[in-house]
């Protein structure tokens, strides 16, 4: 497997910025959570989703032993190592120290991501130090061909 080309990943991304942040939605425009952003994007690139949607909860302090979306990017997307931050990429992040990974988002330029957050919706935003030490997974969308 081979990864997608970048500005097609960014491009979709892009399509999704100033939507309202709704969560456990993906719909372009009119609402989406981080992972329904990603969603969004897959079905833009690819068609149908790979895999059902269980429900999750928006707890960003959730604990546990398995790293549920992790696990799920592992069976669609190509693995890459956790500080290789390259545009398109899809980025986790552990919110709080002994959490699971409950966040993601997209990177644009070596230093910007494309992310849907609470508070602002679908945003593109610096990743600056705040955000780089949160990341724990690191994936590449994989070449639609």
């Amino acid at each position: 497997m081979t990864p997608a080309d970048p500005t097609h990943v960014i491009g979709a991304a892009r399509g999704w910025l100033g939507t309202p942040y709704h969560d456990q939605a993906s719909a372009r425009g009119v609402g989406c959570d981080c992972l329904g952003l990603v969603r969004g994007i897959w079905r833009e690139l690819y068609g149908p989703e790979p895999l059902p949607l269980p429900p999750y909860s928006r707890d960003w302090g959730e604990t546990g032993t398995r790293e549920v979306l992790a696990e799920a990017a592992r069976g669609v997307m190509l693995e890459a190592p956790t500080m290789e931050i390259v545009p398109g990429a899809l980025l986790l992040f552990r919110m709080r120290t002994g959490a699971v990974a409950k966040h993601c988002g997209i990177v644009t330029a070596p230093d910007w991501f494309i992310h849907a957050y609470e508070r602002t919706g679908v945003v593109e935003v610096p990743l600056d130090a705040a955000w780089r030490r949160r990341i724990v997974s690191t994936f590449l969308f994989p070449n639609p061909s």
